[in-house]
């Protein structure tokens, strides 16, 4: 059997498994493994199945300057029944944070300064300490650009590696004493547009094709809740504006220095998201009865 092969009955499972299992009665409300939906809009019209996905590893790289996700981010909510087309619309969270806003700190900080590579730990950590601490150090944190009404999903393009597996319209937000509260790369007119697949990527160059990852499905709680292990979805073919708002008053002198510092704005194959996953999807009605 092929690895493909392997992947496309998983998909099988996935699909199946959250649409025949049973609701145990007694489970207790939104405890356990039940707690991961307890933000989803599961008695709102139109809510299918409840989803939650925490991003814990993988790396943004924005124009010339590469952010690791060392912090993790959590995207949650619910999705519809799928189309014809087999994409579901994705509903927001209930306590408003669909996407959380996680900071990454990004390596090198304000000024950019990063050891070489192979450099002794003690180089590496006099670099922290001076370079990335309160006044240097910058934070990335990556926002929601668009309504969670915009977000697309497709499960089965997720776990048959192929496709869009999800659609994420997003901007990057740099916190610095220095560049002041509104500094974005991306805002609501000018989004970051993400569309992530576990299968591989088509971009245009310089950047060269990667691949995704469908991952591994367990089935908990009596198989209502299908978790997905292993997972990575990739995008390497986005676009990126030039950074705005940055440096307050001073957004006039500031923007073009962080523009320049990264290398924006960046066209479609310079810029890249690989988001390593683990997934959790129940119905919900199998979340309402627990």
């Amino acid at each position: 059997m092929t690895q493909k092969f392997l992947s496309r009955i998983s998909a099988a499972v996935l699909v199946a498994a959250v649409a025949v299992c049973s609701f145990a009665a007694t489970a207790s409300a939104h405890t356990g493994e039940w707690a991961k939906f307890n933000y989803c809009p599961s008695t709102t019209a139109g809510v299918f199945k409840c989803l939650q996905s925490v991003t814990g590893g993988g790396e943004i790289i924005l124009g010339n300057k590469t952010v690791p996700i060392v912090n993790p981010v959590t995207l949650q909510g619910g999705i519809s029944e799928a189309n014809e087309e087999y994409v579901s619309t994705f509903y927001g969270a209930t306590n408003g944070e669909t996407l959380s806003k996680t900071a990454q700190p990004v390596p090198g900080g304000l000024l950019g300064i990063v050891p070489p590579e192979g450099s002794p730990p003690l180089v590496k950590s006099l670099s922290k300490f001076f370079f990335e601490n309160g006044l240097t150090g910058v934070n990335a944190t990556l926002e929601l650009a668009k309504p969670a009404s915009e977000i697309r999903v497709s499960q089965l393009n997720l776990v048959f590696e192929e496709g869009v597996a999800l659609k994420l319209p997003v901007k990057v937000h740099l916190q610095n004493p220095f560049l002041g509260n509104s500094c974005y790369v991306g805002s609501s007119s000018s989004p970051l547009i993400w569309n992530l697949t576990t299968g591989t990527t088509s971009p245009p160059a310089p950047n060269k094709p990667i691949a995704g990852i469908g991952g591994s499905i367990t089935l908990k709680e009596e198989a209502q809740i299908a978790e997905v292990t292993g997972n990575k979805m990739v995008e390497n073919g986005w676009s990126a504006p030039s950074a705005s708002g940055c440096g307050g008053i001073l957004s006039f002198l500031v923007n073009p220095i962080i523009n320049a510092q990264i290398g924006l704005p960046a066209a479609a194959g310079k810029n890249t998201a690989i988001l390593k996953n683990t997934i959790s999807i129940a119905l919900s009605e199998a979340v309402n009865a627990h």
